[in-house]
């Protein structure tokens, strides 16, 4: 009877995890409370609004360059990740790209951005962002920048609008997949309401393509982006940091490096998709 009785706990315990992990993924995937309060800006940089087609207002910032051009005008445009708050995005970018237009956008939900966050929401605003910058200031080049779930949505992007390049940083296959990885336990495919595969976008984008992983990342284990090389048409760059994790990659002096050297390449080529 003892036994019927711990089988009996066992399938509810394990029934009100299911439930807890359909009705509080959202959290879990954009948790929006842990993108802090902006930090001091650069010079000249100024704040974006665009107001989407379903009435939301998105918040985005623009920091132009503060090192004089050399040929036509690029715009880097960052998509961050869950916990990055926009504005430090472009400051990064920034930093690392002085030569270039840098914009990114706080996502939906994201204070102050309006809405509620989806991987829907967020895939289907990448588009019009793109439309926006490109209107407004007029670019010669765009590449985008994608960090781990903003890879997603620059990954999107790639497949829907001309790009002149993609960087994506710590990528993965799908969200699918990477749940999968964490939680092979769970009935993935049922629960999973957010839908996000670079694995299917990557397939028909043209433009320059880099990846850049930590050799150490758990939060995206290696065989997720191991699963992107070959699907990915035009990878001018694919670099692993020995050593790095998901979130200690950005104080790898090796990173950086990454980074200038993907941007090199995509100015030697500068096709578009």
């Amino acid at each position: 009877m003892w036994f019927v009785k711990l089988l009996i706990v066992g399938a509810v315990a394990y029934l009100l995890v299911l439930a807890a992990v359909f009705f509080f993924q959202t959290a879990l995937l954009f948790p929006a409370r842990l993108a802090g309060p902006s930090g001091p800006l650069p010079a000249g940089a100024r704040h974006l609004a665009l107001a989407m087609p379903d009435g939301e207002r998105i918040h985005g910032l623009h920091i132009p360059p503060t090192r004089s051009r050399e040929g036509n005008r690029l715009v880097i445009l960052g998509f961050g990740g869950n916990a990055w708050n926009a504005d430090h995005v472009a400051a990064y970018l920034h930093g690392l790209y002085p030569e270039a237009d840098v914009v990114a956008f706080h996502y939906r939900g994201y204070g102050p951005s309006g809405g509620r966050p989806s991987a829907e929401t967020l895939l289907a605003d990448a588009p019009l962002i793109h439309d926006f910058i490109a209107k407004s200031l007029e670019p010669d080049r765009i590449v985008a920048v994608g960090f781990s779930i903003g890879g997603g949505i620059a990954a999107r992007l790639a497949s829907r609008r001309p790009l002149d390049g993609l960087i994506l940083v710590t990528p993965f296959d799908s969200l699918a997949a990477l749940a999968r990885s964490h939680y092979p336990w769970l009935p993935i495919g049922l629960l999973l309401r957010h839908r996000m595969a670079p694995v299917e976008d990557l397939a028909c984008v043209t433009a320059p393509v880099a990846l850049i992983a930590g050799a150490r990342d758990t939060l995206v284990p290696p065989k997720r982006t191991d699963a992107l090389r070959p699907v990915v048409p035009n990878l001018v760059l694919d670099w692993t940091i020995a050593g790095a994790g998901h979130n200690d990659i950005y104080d790898r002096p090796a990173f950086r490096e990454a980074m200038i050297e993907a941007l090199r390449r995509m100015k030697s080529l500068s096709v578009r998709s």
